[in-house]
């Protein structure tokens, strides 16, 4: 059942501290504002101007709006995952959970982890990803929700813990680059949907400085140039002898390669339709191997 979100409740209440077993038989979603995400940014002030049309500050890059949504059964154990969406051009937090069924999809791969989505530029075509492309600020974030999170949930240690996915469509490409170079915090995994525009020079030496990250790409002939650079990086990595795989959206999803580190798997459909529909974002989080399946 798709959700709708122009009316997401902002929770200001403090939760009383559960316990280290079943919390809620439902989902919870917060939504807080927080310094650390992409917007208000200096660069943005006057707004932005796409193909003639201004897009101004105000409406499009004066929201710091944060959602997170916490799985039924969530249980803790003083290390909390974390899965960061983050949408592309067009489009806002609430419009993508909508289009893109993201909370229930997220719910329904059960898996042990909070999914957090930050607001970027709102409504607007730019990917640009504000204060969040600086050095160190995707940290502030991060630490920033599992702080908040643990104190509701009663954790006191070790809250630094815990694996790092960073998932996202389109025009998320550049902000996630910048994340994974110089974003302070280690990142276990990138899955992107058709959104391979470019950026090569960061995603390639993160791809390659450790075996265990795991990069998927998720791309069609229609995304405006994401097949072109996939086939650009394939090529290097055959050229240097890069393990990778590439297998098309209509193998049956029991066949889709689990321990590849590098997938790329392509897909015939529009560019907005690789995401749900079936629902590959549950499919490549239950595919994951840093995420640990919530047991009732």
């Amino acid at each position: 059942m798709r959700r709708f979100f122009a009316f997401v409740l902002t929770f200001s209440i403090v939760l009383p501290a559960f316990s280290q077993k079943n919390y809620f038989e439902k989902e919870i979603i917060y939504r807080y504002t927080s310094p650390y995400t992409s917007f208000p940014d200096s660069l943005r002030k006057s707004g932005h101007t796409y193909q003639n049309q201004v897009f101004p500050y105000s409406g499009h890059y004066d929201d710091s709006s944060v959602l997170i949504v916490m799985p039924p059964h969530f249980k803790s154990t003083g290390k909390i995952d974390l899965i960061f969406w983050f949408h592309g051009w067009y489009n806002s937090v609430d419009s993508s959970v909508w289009v893109f069924n993201l909370i229930d999809q997220f719910i329904a791969s059960k898996r042990n982890a909070l999914l957090i989505i930050p607001e970027t530029s709102k409504n607007a075509p730019d990917s640009y990803g504000g204060k969040l492309e600086n050095a160190e600020m995707f940290k502030k974030l991060a630490e920033s929700m599992r702080y908040r999170m643990s104190s509701i949930l009663g954790i006191k240690k070790q809250v630094h813990k815990g694996n790092i996915i960073l998932a996202g469509h389109s025009g998320a490409y550049r902000l996630i680059a910048h994340i994974i170079h110089q974003g302070g915090m280690p990142v276990q995994e990138v899955l992107l949907f058709d959104g391979l525009y470019g950026q090569l020079d960061k995603f390639k030496p993160w791809i390659l400085s450790d075996k265990n990250h795991s990069f998927v790409h998720w791309y069609t002939n229609k995304g405006g140039g994401t097949d072109e650079v996939s086939d650009t990086l394939m090529n290097q990595f055959k050229r240097e002898n890069v393990e990778f795989k590439l297998v098309e959206e209509t193998i049956p999803e029991t066949q889709l390669p689990i321990k590849q580190q590098i997938l790329f798997v392509h897909s015939s459909r529009e560019h907005n339709d690789v995401i749900t529909n079936p629902d590959n974002f549950k499919l490549l989080l239950e595919r994951s191997r840093y995420l640990r399946k919530i047991k009732k």
